[in-house]
């Protein structure tokens, strides 16, 4: 069997596969460090900079092993890439024959049993649906996987999506008629027969927290555990962890069971009646809170009359439906799963309507049209220190964006990793040849009014003067709207502004058009990637503090209180300095890019803290005038 070395040097595997493959020191020393936390049943984390390439450094100790590997990615995108591009790059390179499966959440797959229950009934479902609905049965009989990733016709939030597809709580597992021709089942089977799976975060915290059925043999079976993109772990684990209900739930429910009493049990009439109450409850529930979109302590709205008046209808309305579904247990599989989903129905709400619990958070989120009430533990880190520790298996941690000061311990400190191996590792590139920050002299306090002038009279000189081919990112999505406004009357790029179509038709159209300038939110921090001169400046409006009225993040600033620590050192600077670092990654992607990074926020100059945020990004020729960042702009295209 190859060594690492074998592998990874300049006449290796992968040099003799992949034309201009350049041996690097980081690469070779990550892919060592992989191989031995596999090997020694280990925890590893590794801060990988931009250009070290930790995909191949993963995935070839993980292909040279003898054992199960499951390999998790923060997003569906990047699992595509890596299973369909990474992968077989390095299986091709290292002649392994070891067989490959890629597993996507159940929402990805056609449930043909929920595509055969609205076949009958156009009367429940609106015209739109309805020419969605024909599109899907005509690419149904065509599909050999199921997977909805194929249908491109289908926008991304496509309302056809929900009646085709099942939800933990909609399946009828074994019980389903479809079951043995289930594209789910399948996919599955093929993961369960596979030697490397590619994963992402959330199906595998959904399996870790036995939340979904069916995926459950996956995970005992690992001998090795990667996760990509390692720093989106500790809030999704954090989620998987709690509890959350949401008045769309209890919609469904009603819809699913109306559908039934319509087709299936048409003399169940008080079955329909009993949970159309349940619906206009929940209704009713989301007219409390202000229509705009909020998050609010749901432990202190409890407290309101109003509010715990309704969450006692809702319950009571739950108990109703409850006794009614029991009366009908047996005359059909749909109903029978719907009792269940009713008892769970009850079981959160009971969970949520308790404000008195300790190391929980208890908070809330509202949709145009839905309320989300949410427990969320302060910590998880106890429970996945025993998760990891049995039974023994290599456990490996990635991202670019890991340390904070220098250090792992604001990630080990959340995960229960204290015990893992840690190693960061630089990025390859030139920063101080290739890049430039600029944190630009005379900016306004960033909560001021005057920002916002200053933002736009900064925007438009970097547009300028790199003309077109940057990102401006924001903290809010009511700055973007305000500053994409005022920058529409007046420049002549073409704007392209997050949230007017999906995230991949805006970069599509970005890369079409080289004067193109892409704003964005959380969406475009991380997860894109840009090369050479299409993108050589990035501006950044202020650092990225999460909001302070965020209710599980005020819940987890009160808890390091009560510990004696400091809320603000211990929590909030870390994550500002990995989502700064996440978007500030955005610029230099490769060994030839050149660009400038401009920060306009006066606090990394004058604050305390600067230190820690500058010291966190790459070390980048650094300057306070946008005259200078205006000749560099101008040497890139002169180049």
């Amino acid at each position: 069997m190859p060594t690492i070395n074998n592998v990874f040097s300049s006449d290796g595997l992968l040099a003799g596969a992949i034309k201009g493959f350049v041996p690097r020191e980081a690469q070779t020393e990550m892919a060592k460090a992989v191989k031995r936390a596999i090997d020694t049943t280990g925890s590893l984390i590794v801060e990988a900079g931009t250009g070290t390439g930790k995909t191949f450094a993963y995935l070839a100790p993980a292909l040279l092993s003898d054992g199960k590997a499951i390999v998790s990615t923060g997003t569906k995108n990047l699992q595509e890439q890596l299973f369909h591009r990474d992968l077989p790059l390095v299986k091709k390179a290292l002649g392994s024959k070891r067989k490959t499966a890629l597993l996507k959440g159940r929402s990805n797959y056609l449930c043909l049993h929920r595509v055969a229950q609205h076949s009958g009934n156009s009367t429940l479902v609106e015209k739109e649906v309805l020419g969605q609905l024909s599109e899907v049965k005509r690419w149904s009989s065509t599909t050999k996987t199921g997977d909805m990733g194929e249908l491109k016709t289908l926008p991304e939030d496509a309302r056809v999506l929900p009646l085709v597809t099942s939800t933990v709580d909609n399946c009828l597992g074994r019980d389903c008629p479809d079951y043995e021709d289930c594209y789910l089942v399948k996919a599955r089977r093929k993961a369960l027969d596979a030697d490397i799976i590619v994963v992402n975060h959330h199906l595998f915290f959904a399996d870790m927290a036995l939340k979904d059925t069916g995926f459950g043999e996956l995970i005992p079976e690992a001998d090795a555990i990667i996760f990509d993109e390692a720093h989106q772990i500790p809030d999704i684990a954090s989620d998987y962890f709690g509890e959350s209900l949401s008045t769309r739930q209890i919609h469904d429910i009603a819809k699913d069971i109306t559908l039934l009493f319509r087709t299936v049990l048409k003399d169940a009439g008080q079955l329909d009646k009993a949970a159309d109450k349940c619906r206009m409850i929940a209704s009713d529930l989301r007219l409390l809170f202000p229509d705009t979109a909020e998050r609010g302590n749901w432990a202190e709205a409890l407290d309101r009359d109003d509010v715990r008046m309704q969450v006692g209808k809702l319950a009571e309305a739950l108990g109703v439906l409850h006794e009614v579904c029991k009366l009908h247990i047996g005359r059909d599989k749909d109903l029978d799963n719907m009792y269940e989903r009713v008892v769970a129905a009850r079981e959160q709400l009971d969970a949520l309507s308790d404000n008195k619990q300790e190391n929980v958070s208890l908070w809330y989120e509202t949709t145009q049209r839905h309320l989300i009430m949410h427990l969320t533990p302060l910590s998880i880190a106890a429970k996945f220190r025993r998760f990891v520790s049995s039974p023994p298996r290599g456990w490996i941690f990635t991202s670019a964006t890991l340390m904070v000061n220098g250090g792992f311990d604001h990630f080990q400190r959340r995960m229960g990793l204290e015990d893992a191996e840690t190693l960061g590792l630089d990025s390859p590139f030139n920063y101080p040849e290739q890049a430039m920050l600029c944190v630009p002299r005379y900016l306004p306090e960033p909560n001021s009014y005057a920002m916002r002038e200053t933002l736009l009279e900064t925007a438009k000189r970097l547009i300028k003067a790199s003309r077109g081919r940057c990102f401006l990112l924001f903290t809010s999505h009511a700055m973007l709207r305000e500053i994409a406004q005022k920058l529409e009357d007046e420049i002549d790029n073409p704007l392209l502004v997050q949230g007017t179509t999906t995230k991949q038709a805006l970069l599509d159209a970005y890369l079409a058009d080289e004067k193109a300038v892409l704003m964005g939110t959380g969406a475009f921090w991380e997860g894109v990637d840009v090369r050479g001169n299409d993108l050589v400046c990035v501006m950044i409006d202020k650092l990225p503090f999460a909001s302070p009225d965020d209710p599980l993040l005020q819940a987890r600033m009160e808890d390091v209180k009560k510990r004696g620590a400091n809320p603000f050192g211990v929590i909030q600077i870390p994550q500002a300095v990995i989502t700064l670092k996440q978007g500030a990654g955005r610029l230099i992607r490769d060994p030839s890019d050149k660009g400038v990074l401009v920060i306009c926020d006066n606090r990394l100059v004058t604050k305390p803290y600067a230190k820690t945020f500058v010291g966190s990004l790459p070390d980048m020729k650094r300057t306070r005038s946008l005259d200078e960042v205006e000749k560099f702009l101008a040497g890139i295209d002169e180049a």
